[in-house]
C-alpha cells in the first residue's frame, strides 16, 4: 500500500496533484501527442520554434572539425533539437536523446533512422531526475521546452550537472515570462484560447495542451530560475529573452 503520508503536492498545470502522481500525468500528456508533436509546434508558434531552437544549437556551437564532442539533449524525444545539433557539427558529433516518453523516444528514432542519423544518434528512455549515465560523460546538455515537465526541477538540474564534463555547458530553451506590455496580454489570451482548439483539430484532443499552457504559467521566471541553475553548482549562469520573453535561452557552465 502507498504510503501518502508523506508525500508531497506538486504543480499539474493550475492542479496540485501528489508528486508520485504527476509523472504519470505527464507521460500520459506526451503518449497522447507524440506523433504530431513536432507539426503543433509549428501551429502553435507559427513556425518561431525552428529559430529559438536554430539559435539554442548557435549557442552550444558544436565543433565544426574533426573534434569529438558527445551531447546529452534531455526531453527531446523526437530528435528535432539533436538533428540540428548533428548537422550543425562535425562528423565526430555524437548526441543522446534521453526522454522519459517511449512513445516520443520512438518517434525520434524513427525519424533518424529515415534521415540516415541512427549511426550518429542514441535514444533512450530516462527520466530527468535520475539519469542513466556515469558522472562527467558530456561535453554538452540541452533541454528544449522540458523542463518544466519535470516533477522536481532542482533534481533535473543536479542531474544535468552531474552528467556533464568539467567545461561543460548546460543550455536550457524554455516558455518564460513575457516582459512587453500588451503582449502578455495578447499571449494569454492566444494560449488559453487558441492553442487547446487547435490541439483538438490536430491531435482530436485538446486537453494535453491545456496542460502544456497552464505549465507555462507555473514555471519560475527567469530571475528566478537563473538562480535554481547557479544553486545546482554551475557558474557564469545568463539568460537570454527571445521574442519579448516569450522563450529565454538559460545558459551555465560546469566547472
Amino acid at each position: 500500500m502507498t504510503d501518502k503520508t508523506s508525500e508531497q503536492d506538486v504543480a499539474f498545470g493550475f492542479r496540485r496533484v501528489g508528486e508520485r502522481e504527476k509523472q504519470g500525468l505527464v507521460n500520459d500528456v506526451f503518449s497522447r501527442v507524440a506523433e504530431r508533436y513536432d507539426q503543433m509546434n509549428d501551429l502553435m508558434s507559427g513556425g518561431l520554434h525552428r529559430l529559438w531552437k536554430d539559435d539554442l544549437v548557435a549557442m552550444l556551437n558544436p565543433p565544426r572539425g574533426q573534434a569529438p564532442f558527445s551531447h546529452l539533449d534531455v526531453a527531446g524525444g523526437t530528435g528535432d533539437v539533436a538533428f540540428r545539433i548533428l548537422r550543425a557539427g562535425g562528423p565526430n558529433v555524437r548526441v543522446t536523446v534521453a526522454d522519459i516518453s517511449p512513445e516520443m523516444v520512438g518517434e525520434g528514432r524513427k525519424r533518424a533512422e529515415a534521415e540516415g542519423l541512427l549511426g550518429r544518434c542514441a535514444f533512450s528512455v530516462g527520466n530527468a531526475e535520475a539519469l542513466p549515465f556515469p558522472d562527467k560523460s558530456f561535453d554538452g546538455y540541452t533541454i528544449a521546452f522540458g523542463i518544466r515537465n519535470v516533477t522536481h526541477i532542482d533534481k533535473a538540474l543536479r542531474e544535468a550537472y552531474r552528467v556533464l564534463k568539467p567545461g561543460g555547458r548546460f543550455l536550457c530553451l524554455e516558455f518564460s515570462q513575457v516582459d512587453v506590455p500588451l503582449l502578455d496580454k495578447i499571449y494569454d489570451a492566444y494560449s488559453f484560447a487558441v492553442i487547446p482548439a487547435v490541439g483538438k483539430v490536430v491531435t482530436g484532443d485538446g486537453q494535453p495542451y491545456r496542460y502544456l499552457v497552464e505549465s507555462i504559467r507555473m514555471f519560475p521566471k527567469q530571475d528566478d530560475f537563473k538562480a535554481m541553475i547557479e544553486d545546482a553548482g554551475f557558474a557564469r549562469a545568463t539568460f537570454r529573452n527571445m521574442t519579448g520573453g516569450v522563450v529565454a535561452i538559460h545558459s551555465g557552465w560546469r566547472i
